[in-house]
């Protein structure tokens, strides 16, 4: 008969943080929230870490370009979503790759030859004044010169007139060559009294754009996530399938990171994916495996070449369906706990510290921060960032409310054969593991975060730590029973309608 655990299945809910000593001078703001990305070895430094212990899940709601940049400046890496034609992937990862710290790719590009009236068409459409003038009207293309909105007037001007005879020439243009500093770029800026400036290499060709906008903007997001060119980093999703075409593809498009994206990442498909990686590409390729919920799919990924990073949870996502469909999963408090006690037995056999994600069963804040109480380094979350203005679905009003469209990797819509199917010749999926629903905008990521982050601070605080590290020795976690969840909210009040200005001298008055 099949054999029975004793341990019941338990969930982040069911804990609670028993606060420890803070000392004089502990503050919320001056918390370190670094945390390893990649193995470590005992003496080795931190081979790639990322600022805030927070990356976005690999679906197709979720991880997209805007997003992936949104998150890289708060810190935060993204992995985009592998359930896409390999070309399409590497190019969303190239466009992230684009946006050095201060340098953005220009995605508004004219040519000479073109109408005025078509780059006030251009204009209007990118929200853009500074158009480059380019040879080819590409991006990378050689700089011949620089239109703004202000080199032609819209009621005087024959704007069947080219943009050759409006723009700036390239000899009288303000720019810098590549190499330049965002600080020695943002002086010729303030200099020449310019927005603008274009970036050039040596053979004249467009490289990159720095306003002077996004030079103080950038002053603005100290923890941006920057590789040694100081571009923005970014991860991929791969999967068992063609792993063989698609990983080359996305580390020469510039991916920091891969994550295998599989619903269950104890398989020899798996393990043939990482064994041919490390072959080819040694160990200077950073891999995520999983997703396992026990110590014996933890050891089974770090064997031999071993995985970089595993995430931890199966069945535990807002909208997973897999323990309903299949029978299959854990309690992602139960797993991730006897996950971490085994990656920290493995470490002190080994020397090797292989960093733990937590993959689903993030509801709210609170347990985002006893995910990592309890070993994580750091967490995979889908919607929570489905809910932000920039991730990549559709706006939409239902009832006056705001939604977004959002949907798991395991439904129809997603048609992510290759996540649900190992072993499988079919290419389709003959049942769905995951839900398609809507779910409420929040907002900016940026402000989305920058809560979520504070309250993990202040929480860290109360149990005397100043980093990640130290929350995990430190903290003591409690079961909560029934009537602690209770008496934990609130009773016996009337709460004010939160839009209403309780001190305008009409408390309790409900006209």
């Amino acid at each position: 008969m099949a054999k029975i655990l004793d341990d019941i299945s338990r969930t982040f809910s069911e804990y609670l943080l028993i606060p420890r000593l803070t000392r004089k001078g502990q503050r919320a703001d001056l918390v370190d929230l670094r945390t390893p990305l990649a193995a470590l070895g005992k003496s080795s430094d931190k081979r790639f870490h990322i600022n805030v212990p927070v990356v976005s899940a690999c679906m197709q709601a979720v991880s997209g370009t805007s997003l992936s940049i949104a998150l890289a400046r708060q810190g935060g890496l993204s992995f985009i979503f592998c359930s896409q034609a390999i070309d399409t992937q590497a190019e969303m990862v190239r466009q992230v790759k684009a946006h050095k710290a201060g340098f953005v790719q220009s995605d508004s590009n004219a040519t000479a030859s073109m109408t005025l009236e078509e780059v006030m068409t251009l204009m209007a459409s990118t929200g853009h004044s500074t158009v480059p003038v380019t040879h080819d009207g590409s991006a990378t293309g050689k700089l011949e010169g620089i239109i703004t909105d202000k080199d032609f007037w819209v009621y005087e001007d024959d704007l069947s007139h080219t943009v050759g005879e409006h723009m700036t020439p390239f000899k009288d243009v303000i720019h810098g060559e590549e190499g330049v500093s965002l600080r020695e770029a943002n002086e010729l800026l303030h200099r020449h009294k310019k927005d603008c400036l274009p970036v050039v290499d040596t053979q004249g060709h467009l490289s990159a754009l720095v306003f002077k906008k996004d030079y103080e903007d950038h002053r603005r997001h100290p923890n941006e996530l920057l590789d040694a060119s100081k571009r923005l980093c970014v991860g991929a999703a791969i999967n068992t399938h063609d792993f063989r075409e698609r990983v080359p593809a996305l580390l020469a498009a510039g991916a920091d990171a891969l994550c295998f994206d599989s619903s269950d990442g104890f398989t020899e498909y798996q393990m043939e994916g990482i064994q041919w990686i490390r072959d080819n590409y040694g160990d200077d390729v950073v891999i995520g495996g999983g997703n396992v919920v026990s110590a014996e799919g933890f050891d089974y990924l770090v064997q031999g070449p071993g995985v970089d990073f595993i995430k931890v949870g199966i069945g535990g996502g807002s909208i997973c369906i897999t323990r309903e469909q299949k029978g299959v999963g854990r309690g992602q408090a139960s797993a991730l706990l006897e996950v971490s006690e085994r990656r920290d037995a493995y470490f002190k056999e080994t020397g090797r510290y292989i960093p733990i994600c937590s993959d689903g069963g993030l509801g709210n804040d609170t347990q985002i921060v006893v995910a990592l109480a309890m070993g994580a380094d750091f967490v995979m979350m889908g919607r929570y960032f489905a809910t932000t203005e920039e991730s990549p679905t559709p706006k939409t009003s239902i009832n006056g409310q705001v939604y977004k469209p959002y949907w798991g990797e395991g439904t129809l819509r997603a048609q992510n054969w290759q996540r649900y199917s190992e072993g499988m010749s079919t290419r389709k999926m003959v049942f769905e593991e995951g839900v398609d629903a809507f779910v409420p905008l929040a907002g900016p990521l940026a402000e989305v975060l920058e809560t979520t982050l504070f309250k993990l601070r202040s929480t860290m605080v109360n149990v005397g730590a100043e980093n990640l590290e130290q929350f995990r020795e430190q903290a003591i976690l409690t079961l909560v029973s029934e009537q602690s969840v209770v008496e934990g909210g609130t009773s016996s009040v009337f709460q004010f309608n939160r839009s209403r200005e309780i001190d305008d001298g009409r408390w309790g008055n409900s006209n």
